[in-house]
């Protein structure tokens, strides 16, 4: 388009104004161009870092984009969101606070040193707290959390608690990703529907620079009509391109 319009302008067929117009839609042009190339190099960053690749680039190459599809699966496991990073966290809470109670609840119980009682008269709990010279002796062996019972309640108050908690907050996540399934299969359904319409205003934008090229054939319109033509269905191929990336983000989440 722009060596068109510099041939044109030099053979006096258009005139500066017009020039000065491609010349600003052409730079508008260069600097979406130079975004998409520094959003390129932040991706290649990100990949280098997640990869623990050495080398200065990655060896990146273009490859065909992934066709919209025309409708979502008819069925959406409940299983696939156990995939979720947040959801296998706030499960590994919960076991690890039901770990806590459990231990919360073994210190409620003696813990007795069997050697301690080798040599000694057979004995009970119930005789534990006979004070006979016997059996006072071998209380060394045998440590009893009773005596502590305020403690032991509280921490298994607090531990009951934060278990409590950590499934309160498992449910919400469980709740919070299903109602963002639902809005991203929504946002999908939309973005294909934009991207079907996208498709046909491109064939729009094609049939109005084909017979743009048709008319400069007969002579009937001058070439800058035709790269007036072509800069619209440019943007339109743009617009499409964003569409089908919006539509990859969402359908990967």
């Amino acid at each position: 388009i722009v060596t068109v319009d510099k041939a044109l302008l030099q053979r006096g067929i258009t005139n500066s104004a017009e020039g000065a117009e491609n010349d600003i839609n052409v730079s508008k042009t260069d600097q979406q161009l130079a975004d998409v190339a520094g959003t390129m190099k932040e991706i290649e960053a990100r990949l280098m870092a997640l990869t623990n690749s050495q080398s200065q680039s990655l060896n990146l190459k273009p490859v065909s984009l992934p066709t919209v599809s025309a409708q979502l699966p008819d069925t959406l496991g409940y299983e696939l969101l156990a995939r979720r990073p947040d959801l296998q966290v706030a499960h590994w809470y919960i076991e690890a606070s039901l770990s806590e109670v459990d231990a919360a609840k073994a210190a409620f119980y003696p813990d007795i040193n069997l050697m301690a009682f080798l040599q000694q008269d057979a004995l009970h709990l119930s005789d534990l707290f006979r004070h006979s010279a016997q059996q006072m002796g071998v209380t060394a062996g045998l440590t009893l959390p009773i005596f502590d019972s305020g403690r032991l309640n509280a921490n298994l108050d607090i531990a009951s608690a934060q278990n409590s908690l950590s499934i309160a907050q498992y449910n919400k996540a469980v709740v919070d990703a299903v109602n963002q399934v639902a809005k991203t299969a929504s946002q999908v359904e939309t973005l294909m529907a934009k991207s079907q319409q996208q498709q046909q205003v491109e064939k729009d934008a094609q049939r109005v620079v084909n017979l743009a090229q048709a008319r400069m054939a007969a002579g009937i319109l001058p070439g800058s009509r035709v790269s007036m033509a072509k800069l619209p269905a440019l943007q339109e191929r743009i617009t499409a391109l964003r569409l089908h990336g919006q539509w990859i983000d969402a359908s990967i989440q």
